[in-house]
């Protein structure tokens, strides 16, 4: 069962006095239990993609599913844990009290919550700055944090963008670590990165996206074709698209 799917999907935007098409017909699917990268140049539609998933925004045509579910119906959100670029918190709760949040608005009882929240919070090495208020927590581990609050309820699906932005090595090595193991849990992870090296070692398939169109979607053993580092073809079909 395909886990989410993109068919014909449009969408623009208003600039000015004219309409901006930044999608183009995207079509794409993303199967359980894989991970998938997501891949494009600043500006070629990922953000608005993910935006479409999560129906923060409608598309112009085409339809979008999570588990079968068409997303303006709103019943697959309990499938899913969404991690942004960039997490927002209320600064004056402790990682504990924010966690406990979202585990109750995702309908999981009191102990569940406790138990559940104290694994991942060790897990993401957050476990002794649980109780502090996340005023006083770093960019990574607020970003730790926002990588547990999609963990919480234990969803099947993760869609994660950008998930390794302002991470020291360490930070990236964990957060890498966690995702693989989500895909050898059976979990299907679908996120968006600029660091290529991170989508070889961690994806099953991969989709590379500019100007909105869709150029590639497959293995990624596929779409290095011969070349040594993924980042090399990466630039070469690019480059190949832009001079189009």
């Amino acid at each position: 069962m395909a886990s989410i799917v993109f068919s014909q999907v449009w969408k623009s935007f208003p600039v000015g006095f004219k309409k901006v098409t930044v999608l183009h017909g995207l079509t794409l699917k993303v199967d359980q239990g894989e991970i998938y990268g997501f891949l494009g140049p600043n500006g070629a539609g990922k953000s608005t993609s993910i935006k479409l998933l999560l129906n923060f925004i409608h598309p112009d045509k085409g339809g979008i599913k999570v588990n079968g579910l068409d997303v303006s119906q709103g019943e697959y959100r309990k499938f899913i844990g969404y991690l942004p670029e960039t997490p927002c918190f209320y600064e004056n709760l402790t990682g504990f009290e924010t966690l406990r949040f979202v585990g109750q608005a995702s309908g999981m009882k009191e102990d569940a919550i406790r138990q559940r929240s104290e694994e991942i919070l060790q897990r993401l090495k957050l476990l002794e700055a649980g109780g502090n208020l996340i005023k006083t927590y770093s960019k990574g581990m607020k970003q730790r944090l926002g990588l547990a609050v999609s963990l919480i309820h234990d969803p099947d699906i993760y869609i994660l963008d950008e998930p390794m932005s302002g991470l020291d090595p360490m930070g990236r090595r964990l957060i890498t670590e966690v995702i693989m193991e989500l895909g050898e849990k059976g979990k299907t992870v679908f996120f968006s990165s600029h660091i290529l090296s991170d989508i070889e070692r961690l994806c099953d398939n991969i989709g590379i996206i500019n100007k909105g169109r869709l150029l590639y979607s497959g293995p990624v053993a596929e779409f290095m074709q011969g070349e040594t580092y993924l980042e090399d073809a990466f630039v070469k079909v690019m480059t190949a698209d832009t001079e189009k």
